[in-house]
């Protein structure tokens, strides 16, 4: 070496470039190869420069300086193959070829200039194949290290990728060249390459030649997978990598069906779990490209195989992949192309399918029925002939079934079969009534269906309405006479029976069946809700006295509850819902009339339906339209007529209740969001003056006893309409215009601070934050801001209605945070500075929780309110760090106002944002669990739950205190916090075990006395925790 270093000295010239290259090959730096490079990139050098500085390395009689001097130079053209002409490729390819039969220790460098030299956009035709026959003849790719038989693959890839034709012109050498490359590979990293090439090779349609078997052994091998990544594996290789690049070679060509299909039969009848789960999964994936051809010598092998994992197996997993691969081979056997002499393997494969399961839906101990039912539907589903095939050979034995057997679970066993085969017999579309295979059986089916409907097995009932309701979807399997049947067992089931399943499902079924044949439960349903609600407004049955628990039998109130749904369940199409909506508006206005009691509760019911309508028109517009010129009007009307100060029945004090008013608002809200612009603007030229100027014509029966003026000295029940007006323009559209609106904005914003009714200041501080939202950047905007801005600070320095001044500052600050107006920032730190306040603190801390929350009445996105997508992450990184400073500078007993607005703001935060800032406030949450406040205790305890499971290492420093205070919290008067706590103890055992070991003992002990809570729900959350921490440490665990 050291003469080789004095022949180096005594021929190098002197200058930049050969002291570059004595030290990088002589003195063993690294660096000066990447001096080398940018200094051939900016023009200082050229290539060939470089290669005359190395001539007396690359001639060096010492292999290692040969080495490193091929090196320089091919990390050299890594950087700058780009530069090279074709000239120079040329030479440089002829002499790296030349350099392949170089000492082994040579050959590393080689690869590596000619994986750069591979990369040249200016490399002559022909090269690629001289280089790759150059690999090929002279080096043994499995004798090198993992890196450089990496290298190989690249070169492989590249040449593919770029010169495809010239190496298809190798014809087979080609693919047999890459077979010996990669005959006995086993780095992961390398096979992930290797099996994309095979797969190159086979999808591109290169030469495979007599080398179809040596290129499948040389992958195969590998199948299944048994690869387990090391820990900390920087590469992130995992197995399923593996599986699924595996499996695309093998299932990329019907060539190589006849030597992977035994293989995968051999596999799925092994052992081992994962085996049978790869070969099912990759038989699925081969039947997407073989034909008939490929499995005709398979299919009884294949079928006796995929059999008995059903039949057998201990996994779900093997069950389902093997359904999975039945459906799919059944599928590939249904799209081949027949000819007209050639077998329908089909037919063949399904009957012997039917011929092995058949027989087990008859025996008397029904043990394998549900096996063999999976597979026949497995089989079934895969066309439209294997369905024809299946039912037509099974439906009439499963029919012959149900009667023979008596007994009411084995009847729903049968039934639900049946219910599988009806389901996909609705994949397929059947033009031609002739050819519809259900047609033989639908009075089977029907009598089939209705006696299931009688029986008085609950659960063989809901597979009845299950079945009625997919046999109602086929075409022409319900006669009319079988529709009124349907319809009164619907009905009877409604009402008559007590299992709630029942009920559930007959609604449910009833909502999907008048889509289908309105005009059936037009005659048949619809007239005998009308008789029950006429006699549920009968005198005394709607006293809200009568409760569905007492009795066996319901109850008439609950009958009202439940054609009120009813009614509301069927409103699915446009010609039923204008039946039932009027019905629902007269049995709402009459409950106003006469001798009938309604109460809060009934009234709500009433709303609740009207709700459920409203949302069901949402999807036809035309409905929408009829259902708000129809509702609104008589719901304003109702309203109004309870407003006056004459009206003394009991129905005007249960019309302004907070909780009917409520109810009314979801029903407006819900009929609006969904009105176009146009018809809107017709809305809101009626109801915009009614509650203005007093103008009631629109309304139906609207002679009132004196002027609707709630914003106008009105009684209190007049201004607490104003919630429903809230409900209405804080749902348009935003481009819808309000008329008369500064004179709106200023009614309501006198009407927010108007002291004596919190009600209908808070409905008009709400309203006017709504509009806000909505209102266009501009001058009018800013002058509504300055009135409020005016107006709450007005309140908040007078002691007459300080109240209603924060309330109406919580709202207009809600909507610009929404909204992201500059002015959001201003009126934030002044809610911040209330926090301070001895009589506002507490609710100012409270209204952080509202500012992050999302609302149900208004500022909503479905009611067009514009709200920004990451407000809540704005709102904290602009807003938290002052309230930890306040936190800090703040009196003691002004602390845990600061403490409960930060626990509702980290509540309500996205646990991503959360997690970084996490070091930083998780000291103040732990101090906010000594807060007194349960709200405080509840709201942080829900925040750190979440956080013990996403960041136990952080958490896990503040083991001993989280443990102390959730312990402590497990006793709280509130059974919500103690739930919490004890949620919170068992997400502590997600922390590493080892600082959790010390503490076991003790939180055993203390544990034992929630076990003993008088609320079952605290007993339950304490078994749960109590069980895990026994199990902390333990093996297995």
């Amino acid at each position: 070496m050291a003469a080789a270093a004095a022949d180096l000295e005594a021929v190098a010239p002197t200058g930049a470039l050969w002291g570059l290259v004595y030290d990088f090959v002589m003195g063993q730096q690294e660096g000066p190869a990447d001096q080398v490079a940018a200094d051939v990139k900016s023009g200082s050098y050229t290539v060939l420069q470089v290669v005359e500085a190395l001539g007396s390395s690359l001639e060096n009689p010492e292999p290692r300086t040969r080495a490193r001097g091929i090196q320089l130079l091919s990390q050299v053209l890594l950087q700058c193959h780009p530069l090279l002409l074709e000239k120079e490729v040329v030479h440089l390819i002829l002499f790296y070829e030349n350099r392949l039969k170089d000492h082994h220790l040579v050959i590393p460098s080689v690869l590596r200039g000619l994986r750069a030299l591979s990369l040249c956009v200016a490399l002559p035709p022909g090269l690629a194949v001289s280089v790759l026959k150059a690999i090929f003849q002279e080096v043994h790719v499995q004798s090198l290290p993992q890196v450089d038989r990496h290298t190989v693959y690249s070169i492989i890839t590249n040449f593919m990728q770029t010169r495809e034709e010239e190496l298809k012109g190798l014809g087979a050498d080609f693919t047999f060249g890459f077979i010996q490359v990669m005959d006995g590979e086993k780095d992961p990293r390398n096979l992930l390459v290797a099996f994309r090439i095979v797969h190159d090779l086979i999808s591109r349609d290169y030469n495979l030649g007599p080398f179809v078997e040596e290129l499948f052994e040389v992958t195969s091998c590998y199948f299944p997978i048994d690869f387990t990544p090391p820990p900390n594996d920087p590469y992130g290789i995992q197995r399923e990598d593996l599986i699924l690049s595996l499996r695309a070679v093998l299932a990329s060509t019907p060539r190589f069906a006849e030597f992977l299909l035994p293989l995968l039969i051999e596999k799925v009848d092994s052992e081992v779990l994962s085996a049978k789960l790869d070969s099912l999964q990759t038989l699925n994936a081969c039947c997407t490209v073989y034909g008939q051809k490929e499995l005709k010598d398979f299919l009884p092998s294949l079928w006796v195989s995929i059999r008995r994992e059903v039949f057998q197996t201990a996994s779900e997993r093997v069950e389902a992949e093997g359904l999975a691969a039945l459906h799919s081979l059944t599928a590939c056997l249904s799209r081949s192309v027949l000819r007209a002499d050639a077998e329908d393997l089909l037919d063949f494969f399904l009957s012997n399918i039917l011929q092995d399961c058949r027989h087990h839906l008859c025996e008397p101990d029904m043990k394998l029925v549900w096996p063999s039912a999976k597979l026949l539907q497995a089989a079934a589903g895969a066309s439209a002939r294997a369905c024809d095939h299946i039912t037509g050979n099974v439906l009439p034995l499963l029919l012959e079934q149900f009667h023979k057997h008596t007994q009411s679970n084995q009847r729903r066993t049968i039934l639900e079969m049946i219910l599988g085969f009806l389901k996909l017999h609705q994949k397929w579309n059947y033009e031609d009534k002739g050819e519809r295979p259900l047609s033989d059986f639908k009075d089977q089916l029907c009598s089939l269906v209705f006696t299931a409907l009688t029986d008085p097995n609950a659960q063989l009932q809901l597979v009845g309405i299950r079945t009625l309701t997919v046999l109602g979807a086929q075409p022409d399997l319900l006669s009319p006479g079988d529709l009124e049947l349907a319809v009164g067992h619907l009905y009877r089931l409604s009402f008559l029976e007590e299992d709630s399943q029942s009920w559930a499902a007959a609604l449910e079924a009833s909502g999907t069946l008048t889509t289908l044949y309105p005009v059936a439960f037009s005659s048949h349903l619809v007239p005998k809700l009308a008789e029950e609600l006429c006699v549920a407004l009968s005198p005394g049955l709607l006293s809200g006295e009568l409760d569905l628990a007492k009795g066996d039998r319901p109850t008439k109130c609950s009958r009202h509850l439940r054609c009120l749904q009813a009614l509301s369940a069927v409103s699915t199409h446009p010609s039923i819902v204008k039946e039932t909506l009027p019905l629902l508006l007269q049995h709402l206005c009459q409950m106003n009339k006469g001798n009938v009691v309604a109460g809060p509760s009934e009234v709500i019911a009433v709303c609740q339906s009207l709700q459920q309508v409203a949302e069901k028109c949402q999807l036809d517009p035309e409905s929408c339209w009829y259902f708000h010129q129809t509702t609104i009007p008589c719901l304003l009307a109702l309203a109004v007529q309870a407003s006056m100060p004459e009206e003394h029945s009991v129905m005007r004090k249960v019309l302004l209740e907070d909780e009917v008013l409520a109810a009314m608002v979801s029903v407006i809200s819900t009929a609006t969001t969904h009105l176009s612009p146009d018809l809107a603007e017709q809305s809101v030229t009626h109801i915009v003056p009614l509650f203005l100027d007093g103008n009631t014509s629109f309304l139906p029966e609207n002679s009132f006893p004196c002027r609707f003026q709630p914003f106008q000295d009105g009684s209190s029940g007049q201004r607490r309409l104003v919630a429903l007006l809230m409900a209405f323009v804080c749902s348009l559209p935003r481009n819808v215009e309000i008329p008369q609106l500064n004179q709106l904005m200023q009614e309501l914003l006198g009407l927010s601070c108007c002291p004596g009714c919190p009600f209908s200041s808070t409905a008009a501080a709400k309203c006017f934050a709504g509009l806000l939202n909505k209102h266009p950047a501009g001058q009018q905007l800013d002058e509504f801001l300055q009135l409020a801005v005016d107006k709450v600070e007005a309140g908040l320095g007078s002691g007459s209605y300080r109240r209603q001044a924060f309330t109406l500052l919580l709202w207009v600050t809600k909507a610009l945070v929404l909204r992201y107006h500059p002015l959001s920032a201003c009126l934030t730190d002044r809610l911040m500075g209330l926090l301070s306040d001895p009589e506002l603190g507490p609710t100012a801390a409270d209204g952080f929780s509202l500012l992050m929350s999302d609302c149900t009445d208004v500022l909503t996105r479905a009611g067009h309110a514009e709200v920004r997508i990451m407000f809540r992450q704005r709102f904290f990184t602009d807003n938290v760090p002052a309230l930890v400073q306040g936190f800090h500078a703040a009196p003691q007993d002004v602390k845990p106002n600061y403490l409960k607005g930060l626990s509702h703001v980290l509540n309500r935060l996205p646990k991503p944002v959360l997690l970084p800032e996490l070091p930083t406030l998780l000291s103040l949450l732990l101090e906010a669990l000594s807060c007194p406040d349960c709200v405080v205790q509840l709201s942080t305890l829900s925040c750190l739950q979440p956080l013990l499971l996403e960041a136990p290492q952080v958490m896990s420093l503040h083991v001993d205190t989280l443990v102390t205070k959730f312990l402590n919290l497990s006793s709280s008067p509130s059974m919500a916090v103690r739930i919490a706590a004890l949620q919170c103890m068992h997400a502590l055992t997600r922390l590493p075990t080892p600082v959790l070991l010390p503490y076991k003992p003790q939180v055993i002990r203390a544990l034992a006395k929630p076990l003993d809570d008088k609320k079952r729900l605290v007993r339950k959350e304490a078994v749960s925790a109590r069980g895990e921490w026994f199990l902390l440490g333990s093996p297995g665990s």
